[in-house]
C-alpha cells in the first residue's frame, strides 16, 4: 500500500514540518515465534515469554534465577526439537508466522475492498519478531493517527489479550504524537466465529469414513488461580463450546471441554486434555476428534502438542482413530468473521 502523503496541519504556520496523518491502522497481533529452532534463538524467545508477569506471575527474585538457570539451560533444547518437527523449512519460519502472514494478507484484501486506501493493515507479535513497537512506529510514520489493535485470541485472558494490549501501550509511550487507539475485545461468542468453527467440524467429519464418538474442544490452559482472581477465560471457553454444540445441533454427550499445555507445579484448569483423551479411550471411545477453538492459527500447541503428544496419549490408552481438526487459519469463513469483527470496531472512525 502506498503511504499517506505529507499533509499540512490545519492552521499551521508555513514553516511547520510536514507530517503524515489521516489513515487508520489495523494491527493484528499474535503470540509470537522464535526466529529459529536452534538453542540461542529459542532461549531468547522463551526468556522473553516466560519473563512476562502476565504469563508467570511469581516474584521475580524467586522466578528469574530458576528461569535463567535451570529452565533455560535445558528447555530450549526440548522446545527447539518440538519446533523443528513442525517448522516451515521452505520459508525458514514457524507455521504460526506463515499463517499469520496469510491471514494478514487476506484481511488486508478484504479491508481494501471495503475502505480502500483509508486503512493500513499489518501484524505484529507479542514476543519475538516483528515486534509490536516496530509496527506501531511504522504505522505512525505512514500517517495512521488512529490504530485498531486486534489481538487474535477469541477468548480474553490476562496471559494473552491483556499482555498483547500491555505491549501496545508500552509502544505508545514512546510516540511524540500518540495515535488514538482501540483494542478489539474477545469475540468468543460472535455468530460468524461460531459458524466458522462449526463449518470446520462439519467439513472434517464429512471426510471421515467413521464418525468420531466425541469431539474434544481443547483450550489452552491457565492456572485455576487466575479464574478465582477474576480472569473470564474459563467462562468464555465454556460458552464457546456450548454455542458450538447448539450450532451443530448436538447434545452434551458429543462434546467435551478440556484444557492443555499445563506448566509448573500448581493446579490448572481441568480436565487436562492429555489425561482426558486417555480416559475416553479407556472408557471405550475408540474414535475421537480434537479441535482447538482458542487458537486462531495452528502453532506448536496444536501441530506438535495435540497432533503428536495428545494423539499418542489417546492411542497408548487403546484409542484407534484420532482426528485433529485444524485451526481456522486463513480459511474464507475465518477471514470473513475477523473482517466482520474489525468492521464493527471501526464504527465511528470509518463507516
Amino acid at each position: 500500500m502506498t503511504s499517506c502523503p505529507y499533509n499540512d496541519l490545519p492552521n499551521a504556520e508555513p514553516d511547520h514540518p510536514k507530517v503524515r496523518f489521516g489513515k487508520v491502522g489495523i494491527l493484528l497481533a499474535n503470540l509470537g515465534t522464535p526466529d529459529d529452532y536452534t538453542y540461542w534463538p529459542m532461549r531468547r524467545y522463551l526468556s522473553e515469554f516466560l519473563s512476562d508477569k502476565r504469563v508467570v506471575d511469581y516474584s521475580a527474585w524467586l522466578w528469574q534465577p530458576l528461569l535463567q538457570g535451570v529452565i533455560l539451560s535445558k528447555r530450549p533444547f526440548a522446545s527447539g526439537k518440538a519446533y523443528e518437527s513442525i517448522w516451515n523449512h521452505e520459508a525458514g519460519e514457524s507455521p504460526l508466522l506463515t499463517i499469520t502472514k496469510q491471514q494478514t494478507a487476506a484481511v488486508k484484501e478484504q479491508m481494501h475492498k471495503q475502505f480502500g486506501d483509508q486503512v493500513r493493515v499489518d501484524f505484529c507479535m507479542r514476543y519475538g519478531n516483528p515486534s509490536t513497537k516496530s509496527k506501531v512506529r511504522e504505522m505512525v510514520e505512514a500517517g495512521c493517527d488512529r490504530i485498531l489493535f486486534f489481538p487474535l485470541y477469541p477468548h480474553y485472558a490476562g496471559a494473552t489479550s491483556a499482555t498483547a494490549n500491555d505491549q501496545l501501550f508500552r509502544a505508545l509511550m514512546e510516540e511524540k504524537w500518540q495515535p488514538s487507539v482501540r483494542t478489539v475485545p474477545a469475540y468468543y461468542d460472535q455468530p460468524a466465529y461460531i459458524d466458522a468453527l462449526a463449518g470446520s467440524v462439519e467439513e472434517a467429519y464429512a471426510k471421515l469414513e467413521n464418525k468420531p464418538d466425541i469431539l474434544v474442544t481443547s483450550y489452552h490452559g491457565v492456572p485455576k488461580r487466575y479464574l478465582m482472581e477474576g480472569d473470564p477465560y474459563h467462562c468464555q471457553c465454556q460458552k464457546t463450546t456450548r454455542l458450538l454444540k447448539e450450532r451443530l445441533g448436538w447434545d452434551d454427550s458429543q462434546l467435551k471441554t478440556t484444557f492443555q499445555s499445563k506448566f509448573g507445579p500448581e493446579e490448572w484448569l481441568q480436565p487436562y486434555t492429555v489425561e482426558e483423551v486417555a480416559r475416553l479411550a479407556e472408557a471405550g471411545h475408540k474414535r475421537i476428534a480434537v479441535i482447538a477453538p482458542a487458537f486462531s492459527a495452528d502453532c506448536i500447541e496444536t501441530l506438535e502438542e495435540i497432533n503428536e503428544e495428545i494423539k499418542e496419549s489417546f492411542e497408548e490408552a487403546g484409542g484407534e482413530e484420532f482426528t485433529y481438526i485444524p485451526c481456522l487459519n486463513d480459511s474464507a469463513p475465518h477471514i470473513a468473521a475477523l473482517s466482520k469483527v474489525i468492521t464493527q470496531n471501526l464504527k465511528g472512525w470509518i463507516d
